[in-house]
């Protein structure tokens, strides 16, 4: 639906409807605060089952790598009287770990959201909690990208809106690849002048 340079297409009623279903969810199981589920629900929901399904999938790995540290790093401050340096210490090391894991096993898709993950629980859980509340945290992650993958396998774009969606992510990838190109253009030449 148009309304002169505004839509309202499916994915927006679907990522509207994700956060509803997330609520409702949250509610119904009196499971606290749905905010990581609907986060989680409204980054995974892309415009088809099968791309939504590997960004899901990238970002459960993601977030189940986050959260292994993010326990790691719970254990670490449970372990040492010291908060602030087991902050400061283990926390980057953890960051820089998380990254160096996804990228190992080419995850590299769910970088973000694993550093999402493990900064949301090292930051947002008082020292002393239990590793509960992170183990809550990345199940609340799992319950918003499998409202995400649910709904998009139940309601399909119509498909002059999945054409044009198609066209315009196709947009996007020829503006990212003319960016790349010109980057690579630049590396070329400073490797021209280096050999002057």
């Amino acid at each position: 639906m148009h309304i002169g340079r505004f839509r309202l297409g499916m994915r927006t009623f679907k990522s509207s409807l994700s956060v509803l279903i997330c609520i409702l969810i949250f509610e119904f199981f009196n499971r606290g605060e749905p905010w990581i589920a609907s986060l989680a629900a409204v980054f995974s929901l892309r415009q088809d089952l099968t791309t939504t399904f590997n960004f899901g999938k990238s970002r459960v790995l993601g977030n189940t790598i986050g959260g292994i540290a993010g326990i790691l790093y719970l254990l670490l401050q449970q372990r040492f009287t010291e908060h602030f340096l087991v902050e400061i210490i283990a926390l980057p090391a953890l960051v820089a770990l998380v990254i160096v894991v996804s990228d190992g096993i080419n995850n590299n898709a769910g970088i973000i959201s694993a550093i999402a993950t493990i900064l949301l629980i090292t930051l947002s859980v008082a020292p002393g909690d239990s590793v509960n509340v992170a183990i809550d945290r990345i199940f609340d992650t799992f319950i918003g990208t499998s409202v995400a993958i649910g709904l998009n396998f139940i309601l399909r774009p119509p498909k002059p809106e999945a054409e044009e969606e198609i066209k315009e992510d196709l947009i996007v990838l020829k503006n990212k690849e003319a960016e790349l190109q010109k980057q690579l253009q630049e590396i070329q030449e400073k490797i021209e002048n280096q050999k002057k």
